[in-house]
């Protein structure tokens, strides 16, 4: 008759232990984790970065588990169409051709976007020095499209890539001229030993039609609810603290935007 009762107890803690892991939440949020700051992989294979962070604080707020997802950059809007993923961080670009395959929370962070060169290098607003000259992109990146819009017609030559990384060593072995990215890592980029000899040149762009709005969290067209809980939880972190604190551990200045 005494063990019953303690039986039952047991019973009830396993069933409520159970019930609760059966409903937790599990966010999988997709990332491409080869575009330092952002995301890239320490020497024992783990995800570090902006990116990777603020997906982890909103995960928090949103009482959610976090669980990344790899893949390459242009494999992450079809990988949300075919429910491999939630939702895709991955410092991707807010603009109206994206709109059209998926929606996005309002953006998490602003930049515009710039050439590389060798340092002491001159590049006029009209790009006229760069004919014949080989410039590396990102490939289905907000630069890929203004390289094919605005560079190749002017006789430029464009080599597209899946990552950064394979941008910055085919720079180093000569094969390119320039690279063409986003201002930010290739601040990064340039603060760093395999950066010297090398400068931002010419204009910076700026044109929503290409930097679109800032970087923003995709997901599947039509799921307003997470885009309306993303959007709570970026407010909430910015509000917070948790935003800037881990800004400020990867860059100087504030890259938020207006």
């Amino acid at each position: 008759m005494k063990k019953f009762p303690l039986i039952s107890g047991l019973a009830l803690s396993l069933l409520a232990s159970t019930s609760l892991f059966a409903t937790e939440k599990t966010l999988r949020l997709g990332i491409e984790a080869a575009y330092p700051p952002f995301a890239s992989k320490t020497s024992d294979g783990k995800i570090t970065g902006f990116d990777y962070d603020i997906g982890n604080a909103l995960c928090a707020q949103m009482k959610v588990k976090c669980e990344w997802v790899e893949g390459e950059f242009d494999g992450l809007i079809p990988s949300l169409k075919v429910k491999k993923i939630d939702a895709a961080l991955s410092s991707m670009t807010i603009n109206e051709d994206r709109k059209k395959s998926v929606d996005f929370s309002h953006k998490y962070y602003f930049t515009s976007s710039r050439l590389v060169m060798k340092d002491g290098a001159v590049v006029d607003d009209q790009y006229a020095s760069l004919k014949g000259k080989t410039i590396g992109v990102q490939r289905a990146t907000t630069t890929d499209r203004y390289a094919s819009e605005v560079f190749e017609p002017k006789g430029i030559k464009v080599a597209r890539y899946s990552n950064n990384e394979e941008i910055y060593m085919d720079l180093a072995a000569g094969r390119l001229d320039a690279i063409f990215a986003d201002t930010i890592p290739l601040s990064d980029f340039l603060s760093m030993p395999r950066g010297k000899g090398y400068a931002f040149v010419g204009p910076e762009l700026k044109d929503p039609k290409y930097v679109g709005e800032g970087a923003g969290i995709a997901v599947r067209k039509g799921n307003t609810e997470l885009v309306t809980q993303l959007n709570s939880a970026i407010d909430a972190i910015r509000a917070d603290g948790q935003y800037q604190k881990i800004s400020e551990h990867y860059f100087k200045s504030d890259i938020y935007g207006d």
